[in-house]
């Protein structure tokens, strides 16, 4: 009788054991996928954002002493819109009073 139940008792131990290390093992493949998909994100966004900015460079002109709000450069199209391009690649255009003189270098 005490065998069965100390066979039982040390089953029942293995099986919660078990559990909990699957368990763990749930929570860093979770991890490990948010942080792929966070990463794959970024990569995204840059990778759109240098793809634009050499599409604007080649088609659109760049106003030369002149800066967007985030200090990037500012982009006039043929339509004579002034844009520039934020860190997801979108361009953003801007009004005149948003666009400021950039400080010369000395």
């Amino acid at each position: 009788m005490k065998s069965r139940s100390i066979v039982a008792g040390l089953l029942t131990l293995g099986l919660i054991t078990g559990s909990a290390l699957n368990s763990q093992a749930q929570e860093k493949k979770e991890s490990l996928g948010q942080k792929i998909g966070t990463t794959a994100k970024k990569v995204g966004n840059k990778t759109a954002e240098v793809a634009v900015k050499g599409t604007s460079k080649i088609t659109d002109k760049v106003w030369e002493g002149k800066m967007a709000p985030d200090g990037t450069d500012v982009y006039i199209n043929s339509k004579n819109r002034k844009y520039y391009i934020n860190k997801k690649g979108k361009k953003v255009y801007l009004k005149a009073s948003q666009i400021k003189n950039r400080p010369e270098k000395h």
